[in-house]
């Protein structure tokens, strides 16, 4: 499994943005600079940003992008869903089932097992973890980490 680019570059951005504090803002080019992504991916993942409500914009002199919310109020399992949704989706069997007759009308399906297990781990790291987290640096993130996997009983760090 992998993250997509939306996925990671829509969490640098949110970020970068952190970085700036309060009342703090970046322009399209700045980001995309800093973050090493064209400008019109920057765009293209700031408008969905800001249709979420995790970013806002402004236009003018003093324009640019700004978080829409504190950094403890913007939860990261959210800003995934927004950005490339879920791993896993109940439904996706409904479309992919392969032999029909076997599969979508199942109810002993192993694959599916692990899959649904596997986005509630995903879920339970992601529902606990905000942008304030994100900013800290990667030690205090691994202790973040750790004390997690200590509570959830998972083992994330080796």
């Amino acid at each position: 499994m992998k993250l997509s680019a939306n996925e990671e570059y829509g969490l640098r951005c949110l970020v970068r943005l952190g970085y700036e504090g309060e009342g703090g803002s970046l322009t399209i080019p700045e980001i995309s600079h800093a973050e090493g992504v064209s400008p019109a991916l920057a765009a293209k993942i700031l408008r969905v940003l800001r249709k979420a409500g995790f970013v806002k914009a402004a236009r003018g002199k003093e324009g640019g992008y700004a978080l829409a919310r504190p950094p403890e109020a913007i939860v990261i399992g959210e800003v995934m869903e927004v950005l490339g949704g879920r791993l896993f989706e109940s439904s996706f069997c409904d479309t992919h089932s392969g032999q029909a007759a076997i599969c979508t009308r199942s109810v002993d399906c192993s694959v599916r097992s692990l899959w649904r297990a596997v986005q509630v781990a995903v879920d339970q790291v992601l529902s606990k973890a905000t942008l304030r987290d994100l900013l800290q640096n990667e030690e205090e993130m691994n202790s973040w980490v750790r004390a997690i996997s200590d509570r959830s009983g998972l083992r994330l760090l080796q």
